[in-house]
């Protein structure tokens, strides 16, 4: 059975997550765009973590469209972006490790990520999501 629309906690985290996915376009494209200057301001930032932030910031966007419309779809790019902040945080922990350099507000900003992903996705695929129970939704 197919619930009657999105839902209050699923509208909120659809605007958060628009929000969120604009900061993170304009943030990283300032960085990757915006010249010398930005660069220099934004520290010891890691490239790929940089490029993926923001590519992520896109599907941010696609994503909260999604949850705001309570398209099932939603759901499952929910997962793929706390699937994919997992495992982008794990590879930005191994050039820690490694001795790269990094700043520490990179690793705050990456635990926001991974848990504002796995709590939506969480939602959204209780909310919206294609399969319950074993069943696939109607």
């Amino acid at each position: 059975m197919k619930t009657a629309g999105p839902g209050y906690l699923l509208r909120l985290a659809a605007v958060l997550a628009l929000a969120f996915g604009v900061m993170t376009i304009f943030s990283g494209g300032h960085v990757l765009f915006g010249g010398e200057a930005a660069r220099h301001a934004a520290g010891a930032y890691v490239g790929f973590v940089l490029w993926f932030n923001f590519v992520a910031g896109f599907f941010y966007v696609a994503a909260a469209a999604g949850v705001w419309f309570g398209r099932p779809w939603a759901a499952l790019l929910a997962v793929a972006l706390a699937f994919s902040y997992v495992v982008v945080s794990a590879l930005f922990g191994v050039h820690v490790l490694r001795g790269g350099a990094y700043e520490t507000r990179t690793v705050a900003a990456m635990t926001v990520r991974c848990v504002f992903w796995i709590l939506i996705a969480w939602l959204a695929w209780r909310r919206l999501g294609v399969v319950r129970g074993g069943r696939e939704r109607s």
